[in-house]
């Protein structure tokens, strides 16, 4: 347990992983700021242990005025530690994602060090998208005991990304690795003391574009792009939670980025299998009923014809003020062939150890599903 006057700030608080961040910090015995926009939703945030902070990231002067009102209720420090969590995954428009993950994080950031409330360790949530469809050329042939046929993503590679959104957060990391100078440099001899996760495609209960998929299933449609073999991987969003908790104090951590996935691979179809099984399990014998699981009718449809729908989905919902998913940001998501991503480096400086595996994951999140009646 740790000491109970330690003071944490999550951004993006009311968002699907800043939520589950802030449970977590609760029982981990800190004392949880909920940093959040005024209009935000505390739909998931109703624990009456937690505190919120209005945060407003787009704009300086403001949000440094709000800090100095929180450090004062802190008794004139300072968080111990800030989780960056805020953050768009859609917008209307390109400079939506830079106002948001790249402006707001400059803020927020420049705003501490100028109110001196530096923090112990700074955590930013970015994403593997920051390195685009990289390392897409397959480089063996599948065989029964290794089906895969691309190479993981190494942090080493050079970041390519291809959406707006991965462009965004890449803005961000290279602001953040401005301010700390070389890699290693702490709070002492003053850098800035970040740590970047870098996680994979993140899934589980209150996440929406996931779910969607779970809609298609009930509704007894597999939709599938590309000819190409694709090989996908996913963290599971306790698992993500794990490894902010832990790059809170790792040694050597500062100034360093890390994937996150649940260390497996998998290939297009695993997803919407598990989740035609789990949509058959029983919820008074927690057995799968054949009867019950969904017949599905899987559709694979070429490159250029998700493009077209994207485009024009996009187009249109531009006009008419509406945010969508489906763009051409999500084209290019759809159409990556290779999401495997190195996360060594995170077991070996953060100690992290997937926990959930896909098959467990989707588990509780169809259970969620039909507890919160979205299913």
């Amino acid at each position: 347990m740790m000491d109970r006057e330690l003071n944490i700030l999550v951004t993006g608080a009311s968002g699907f992983i800043g939520s589950f961040i802030c449970s977590e910090g609760l029982d981990r015995g800190f004392r949880v700021w909920a940093g959040m926009r005024r209009t935000s939703s505390s739909q998931y945030l109703t624990d009456e242990r937690l505190r919120f902070a209005q945060l407003d990231l787009g704009d300086y002067e403001r949000l440094r005025q709000q800090l100095r009102h929180y450090r004062e209720e802190m008794g004139g420090r300072g968080w111990d530690y800030v989780v960056h969590a805020a953050g768009a995954t859609k917008s209307l428009r390109r400079e939506g994602f830079f106002q948001t993950n790249t402006e707001g994080t400059k803020h927020l950031v420049r705003a501490l060090m100028a109110e001196d409330m530096v923090p112990r360790r700074f955590v930013f949530v970015s994403s593997l998208s920051i390195y685009g469809a990289i390392r897409e050329e397959p480089v063996r042939r599948a065989t029964e005991d290794s089906p895969w046929i691309y190479v993981p993503i190494q942090d080493t590679d050079t970041p390519m990304p291809n959406t707006a959104y991965g462009e965004s957060k890449l803005a961000a990391e290279q602001f953040l690795a401005g301010l700390a100078g070389e890699v290693g440099l702490d709070r002492e001899q003053g850098g800035f003391p970040y740590v970047i996760l870098r996680p994979t495609g993140v899934y589980g209960p209150r996440e929406r574009d996931y779910f969607l998929m779970a809609q298609s299933i009930r509704q007894h449609v597999d939709f599938a792009v590309g000819y190409r073999p694709q090989e996908i991987t996913f963290v599971y969003v306790s698992d993500v939670v794990q490894a902010v908790y832990k790059a809170m104090d790792a040694p050597g951590a500062v100034g360093r980025g890390y994937f996150l996935s649940d260390g497996e691979v998998y290939d297009s179809r695993r997803f919407s299998d598990l989740l035609q099984q789990e949509m058959g399990r029983s919820s008074e014998t927690g057995e799968i009923d054949s009867r019950q699981v969904p017949w599905v009718l899987h559709i694979k449809a070429p490159l250029w014809f998700l493009w077209l729908v994207c485009a024009v989905n996009g187009m249109l919902c531009r006009w008419m003020g509406r945010l969508t998913t489906l763009n051409l940001d999500k084209y290019h998501i759809l159409s990556q062939r290779n999401w495997q991503c190195d996360i060594g480096p995170a077991r070996r400086d953060l100690g992290y150890e997937p926990q959930v595996q896909l098959e467990e994951g989707v588990r509780r999140s169809v259970q969620w599903y039909r507890q919160e009646g979205w299913l």
